[in-house]
């Protein structure tokens, strides 16, 4: 009879099982389009390659590096004149600047289009001030690839302004008194000193710039620019052509891999990490003269642009039309968005905080592999996300001849709070895995030697320790759900919208005074999230 030992079975990890179930969920989109990419090409395809399908990639990038450089300047410039320098309204602008990420970039579209249009409002504008003329032949007309970038930029700029500040602020004023003392006046510190020593900042805030623009959708939809994300929707809407859409999505895939392998590179081994003891705070440089009224014209300009002038456009559509405020309509679209907001980030705090602790106490290299490949998802387009849920979802469905299972995910929100789910993991794995990092991990030791169980430890040190990240990452969730469009559009119940479908229903039907009400209150929530958390959001980064 075989010993007592030799029957005992080796105990289920309950934590590694999850995880790993969790973040092999969230990998099934990006496996499918990869996989797709070398697989049998169609007739559409090998006709997109020798035609427009170079076009598509060449306005991808145009808008890609268009977006890039705006957003390098006006974060990188914002976060370095609110960190070292006191002027009026200095401490105003820390945080306000930071309300232009509550307005999508293609609301920014609408409001940018109506305002330069034919008798549009600018046109009204001259009109009032210098009475009737042709003002309309001294309007400049916006270029629908560089209308797209601008409100791409003033919409992603804050990605690297939050994460560039922190970096500013974290700098020893030790080594600018180096740098003074070798006689380097203030734009040779910045050149020389502040700048090498951000750049990890600089490049993880450009990373996520990046993923966001080239999945933009509802921006170059609306200003009809001909990049991938439109071919894609052109693929499978129009030509119904799933594989080519797939294939076209790699190419965003892999323009994201590329930003991410730069961006570790140029990070190396440097790490964000609070100062120690001994540590010299910033002395920020009280401007005088003429340069205290300059910087304050430039950041009250970017935030005129960025946050003012869209809200102003919105506002004015309101008092000219108000016959277009429909009351019991907004009471339906607050219910519906905001059920979907807090839902969803219930649940993916809930699954990122599993997913972490599992890779903090099993220790698995498969799984920090496989987690660390599921985030590429936030690269995804909603569009191509949503037709690889549905065809997966179909796909089941019909291997199994259940045909409940497509009721249960397909047009409800369910399937709805999955895919968001699977959008937006990076962020929330991403986030919570900062905190972890700064949790030193003899803190597990010392609570176990406590006689706390794994999940007692998770609840009494590791929870209490992880919520300024809790709460900058359920901002930065509950936001993005908001604005979020493609996947709301397609996957959505019959008859259920949000303030970004109604916004965008109005906008393709060419009735933009329409859009005013359903966007200035989507602004209105992302703006009071970010207000009620700011000073947590200003800490976070």
């Amino acid at each position: 009879m075989l010993s007592q030992k030799y029957l005992k079975l080796p105990k289920f990890n309950y934590w590694l099982v999850s995880s790993l179930l969790i973040s092999t969920i969230v990998c099934i989109p990006i496996i499918v389009i990869s996989t797709s990419f070398f697989g049998e090409l169609s007739g559409y395809y090998e006709l997109l390659k020798d035609t427009y399908l170079y076009l598509y990639i060449l306005n991808t990038l145009g808008l890609l590096i268009g977006v890039l450089i705006f957003t390098f300047i006006f974060g990188v410039g914002s976060a370095y004149l609110v960190s070292f320098y006191k002027f009026p309204g200095s401490s105003f602008f820390t945080w306000a600047l930071i309300l232009s990420f509550a307005v999508p970039g293609y609301i920014y579209a609408y409001s940018l289009t109506a305002f330069f249009e034919y008798f549009g409002n600018l046109y009204s504008i001259l009109k009032f001030i210098f009475g009737d003329g042709n003002y309309n032949d001294y309007i400049p007309r916006i270029d629908s690839l560089f209308g797209s970038i601008l409100s791409i930029s003033f919409s992603l700029y804050v990605y690297v302004y939050l994460i560039t500040r922190a970096c500013f602020i974290y700098q020893s004023q030790s080594q600018i008194d180096a740098g003074k003392n070798m006689g380097f006046s203030d734009y040779q510190i910045f050149k020389r000193i502040l700048l090498p020593s951000a750049r990890p900042g600089i490049v993880a805030g450009l990373s996520l710039v990046a993923m966001e623009c080239v999945s933009d959708f509802g921006t170059v939809a609306f200003f009809n620019v001909q990049s991938l994300t439109t071919a894609i929707y052109d693929s499978w809407i129009i030509y119904d052509d799933i594989n080519t859409a797939y294939q076209l999505s790699f190419f965003l895939i892999f323009f994201i891999l590329v930003f991410f392998t730069f961006e570790r590179k140029s990070r190396g081994r440097s790490r964000f990490s609070i100062p120690s003891r001994g540590y010299l705070t910033i002395q920020k440089k009280v401007l005088k003269g003429k340069i205290k009224w300059l910087a304050f014209s430039l950041l009250m300009i970017l935030f005129f642009l960025s946050f003012i002038f869209p809200v102003s456009q919105m506002l004015f559509w309101i008092i000219k039309f108000p016959s277009n405020f429909n009351l019991p309509q907004i009471v339906d679209l607050t219910i519906n968005t905001l059920q979907l907001v807090v839902l969803t980030t219930v649940i993916l705090i809930s699954l990122s905080f599993v997913t972490n602790y599992g890779m903090r106490i099993t220790e698995s290299k498969f799984l920090s592999v496989i987690t660390n490949f599921s985030v590429s998802g936030y690269a995804i387009p909603g569009i191509i996300l949503a037709v690889t849920l549905l065809s997966f979802i179909s796909f089941v469905s019909d291997y199994f001849g259940n045909e409940n299972l497509k009721l249960i995910f397909i047009g409800t929100i369910f399937g709805l709070i999955i895919a968001y789910c699977v959008r937006f993991y990076s962020l929330a794995i991403n986030g919570i895995k900062t905190g972890y990092e700064k949790l030193n991990k003899s803190l597990d030791d010392v609570s176990y030697l406590m006689g706390n169980s794994k999940l007692g430890t998770f609840v009494e040190v590791h929870f209490p320790f992880l919520k300024k990240n809790l709460i900058l990452i359920s901002m930065l969730v509950s936001i993005d759900i908001l604005k979020e469009l493609p996947l709301t559009l397609i996957l959505r119940p019959y008859n259920f919208d949000t303030f970004a479908t109604q916004a965008y229903i109005f906008a393709s039907q060419d009735m933009l005074e329409f859009t005013a009400t359903p966007s200035l209150f989507l602004i209105f929530f992302a703006s009071l999230i970010i207000l009620t958390s700011r000073k947590n959001i200003l800490k976070g980064f």
